[in-house]
């Protein structure tokens, strides 16, 4: 299967980008590399229907898992699970997208 059949494009629920677009601009704030594309495009998601480009979704995730270790001493508890949630949530989002299909002619 060729990365041609994957989609490249996913939407998101409002809630989940306006979340991953505050703790995103966390991470920008910390310097935590490849934060300010998934920033922008999380911020501009509400203009194109919540849709974003799978590859920018996957950087995002990965922002905020790397913002989660960095923070995991500093920040209250549930200011961390929070920030992991969505990073999984997103995460769980390109994986669906990236499963291929199964069709009937494989049973």
């Amino acid at each position: 299967m060729t990365s041609a059949s994957f989609q490249r494009t996913l939407t998101l629920p409002a809630s989940v980008c306006d979340q991953a677009a505050q703790h995103l601009e966390q991470a920008a704030k910390r310097t935590v590399d490849g934060a300010g594309i998934p920033l922008k495009a999380f911020r501009a998601a509400a203009d194109s229907d919540y849709t974003l480009p799978v590859s920018v979704v996957e950087q995002a995730a990965a922002c905020l898992l790397v913002l989660a270790t960095e923070t995991a001493q500093t920040v209250r508890p549930s200011a961390l699970r929070a920030t992991i949630s969505v990073a999984l949530s997103l995460r769980d989002a390109v994986q669906a997208v990236r499963r291929p299909a199964l069709t009937n002619r494989f049973w």
